[in-house]
């Protein structure tokens, strides 16, 4: 049972196991199945958990349900061994109190991952043994919230500002990260008040001061890491650890191997015109030109036929132009689901670094928590609770969009008259483009209960001339009752009955 499984190395040292612990929580490959779960992305060429379980076919014994759990728990473990023997350290209180902080707010992070996925999870706060493992139930979704906000609480005297930390701690948990996920968690309960208040919090500079990165593009580059709007991020160092799933996402005559991962229409479509009407709304959408006029986000985001490399890419080339449509017959022209290219015809341009190393191997870091999100977070609350004003949007969507590049007054001015539920459509749609790739539409889709309207019905990817039908891949399947959880894993229902029941929707 994986919650009781003993850490190998008993004269590990307290820093080394806190540093296995922010390795435990999070990381590039952790960020990508996420987006897999969505209608952001779609995977070609294997037929992986994720499309397993948007296909409706998943069960207790899909591989994913038992392979988050059993990292969750190791680094819970971890936290815990941690937060037992760290009073042995020779330090002073003030590091070991820090140290003790940065552990708690990963567990509680690790927690909040848990119970997002499976609702009602076994629960404790000690380092337990393998007999007691086999043998502990399920705590609640509201007990374990408890637990979080409470850690989180408590924490943020002995945590440091941003301004406070050594470059060499770039990267550790601060006083605004613990505020940002208590927000988060805030947000997902759908606490629209609390989620208010905290935002306000980040909002006010008390606790370190926070502002957009003036470049959209530049924020996901590695000259820029640790820039102004990052809260917090995983770290990556060249050469040393880097991530390589770019490799299966990017175009081949750039790089790319096996195209694996790649992004939706869907996707596409949510990116709204420079005029800030979507495309069902504007008279400047040309759909034989679909990509014209559009959002500047989604150029950053996207590499879409006739794509002006060169002019979006600062790789030294010139006039360099991607072309995805099947009649140029180019090595990243769309050949089918199977081929090596796009089964979408469309590819990964964020995170693309053109000083990769060999095999696109990546050490720019993944930003986990940014202060874009703290705006979004805050317009939504507001606008939940009615409060949404011209003041609001001045103070978060309009610096979104004038970063993002927008210009048109249209775009950018408060769009009075729209009624709540307009309002909230337009918010969610800001969220998507703002945040894509990033880890959190999932969890988005989820708090929303929207996962009828967005992950139900055929995939599709572009659409080329001369038939200009939209190519039809997947065929997602989403029941209410059952997908807002995951199963708890078949395997350790085996082990321990005290599991049951499972979740609605999978047998025990």
């Amino acid at each position: 049972y994986e919650i009781g499984v003993r850490l190998v190395g008993s004269e590990m040292c307290i820093r080394d196991r806190l540093n296995m612990a922010y390795n435990q929580l999070y990381g590039a490959g952790r960020m990508w199945n996420d987006e897999r779960l969505t209608d952001n992305v779609f995977q070609a060429r294997s037929f992986t958990d994720q499309r397993t379980i948007r296909n409706g076919l998943a069960d207790p014994s899909t591989n994913i349900f038992a392979d988050e759990w059993k990292g969750m728990y190791e680094g819970i473990k971890t936290c815990n061994i941690i937060l037992e023997n760290i009073d042995n350290l020779k330090a002073s209180d003030k590091i070991k109190q820090n140290m003790k902080a940065q552990t708690r707010y990963i567990r509680a992070a690790l927690y909040f991952r848990l119970t997002n996925f499976y609702g009602a999870v076994p629960f404790f706060d000690k380092d337990i043994s393998l007999a007691e493992s086999n043998t502990i139930g399920r705590t609640p979704h509201e007990t374990i919230i408890e637990f979080i906000v409470k850690e989180l609480q408590e924490i943020v005297p002995d945590l440091p500002k941003r301004e406070e930390l050594a470059t060499a701690d770039n990267g550790k948990i601060t006083k605004v990260a613990a505020l940002m996920l208590m927000a988060r968690v805030y947000l997902y309960e759908s606490n629209w008040a609390k989620t208010e208040y905290y935002c306000n919090e980040i909002m006010s500079g008390k606790y370190g001061k926070y502002e957009l990165f003036p470049s959209y593009t530049g924020l996901f580059e590695i000259k820029n890491e640790y820039n102004s709007e990052v809260i917090l991020d995983y770290a990556y160092v060249p050469s040393i650890r880097t991530w390589g799933e770019l490799w299966d996402m990017v175009p081949l005559s750039k790089g790319g191997r096996l195209i694996n991962t790649a992004p939706t229409q869907s996707l596409v479509d949510n990116y709204i015109m420079l005029d800030g009407k979507s495309i069902d709304q504007s008279s400047n959408y040309d759909p034989a030109h679909p990509y014209d006029k559009r959002d500047p986000r989604l150029t950053a985001t996207v590499i879409y036929d006739n794509y002006k490399w060169s002019e979006n890419v600062n790789d030294g080339s010139v006039n360099e132009v991607i072309y995805t449509n099947p009649s140029n017959n180019t090595p990243d022209a769309y050949k089918g689901i199977n081929a090596n290219s796009s089964a979408t015809g469309y590819y990964i341009r964020k995170y693309y670094d053109p000083h990769h190393e060999a095999q696109l191997a990546l050490s720019t870091n993944i930003i986990t928590m940014r202060y874009a999100d703290v705006l979004l977070m805050y317009a939504e609350a507001m606008n939940e609770q009615n409060k949404m004003s011209e003041d609001v949007w001045n103070a978060t969507i309009r610096p979104i969009r004038v970063r993002a590049g927008f210009t048109d007054a249209q775009a950018l001015n408060y769009p009075s008259g729209l009624s709540n539920k307009e309002m909230q459509k337009l918010l969610r749609v800001e969220r998507r483009s703002e945040l894509a790739l990033e880890g959190l539409r999932w969890f988005d889709i989820k708090r929303w209960k929207a996962g009828s309207e967005y992950l139900n019905g055929v995939v599709r990817g572009a659409r080329f001339a001369p038939n200009n039908n939209y190519i039809q891949l997947d065929n997602y399947k989403f029941i209410e009752s059952r997908d807002y959880l995951w199963s708890v894993p078949q395997s350790q229902i085996d082990i321990n009955a005290n599991l049951k029941p499972n979740n609605p929707g999978y047998a025990n």
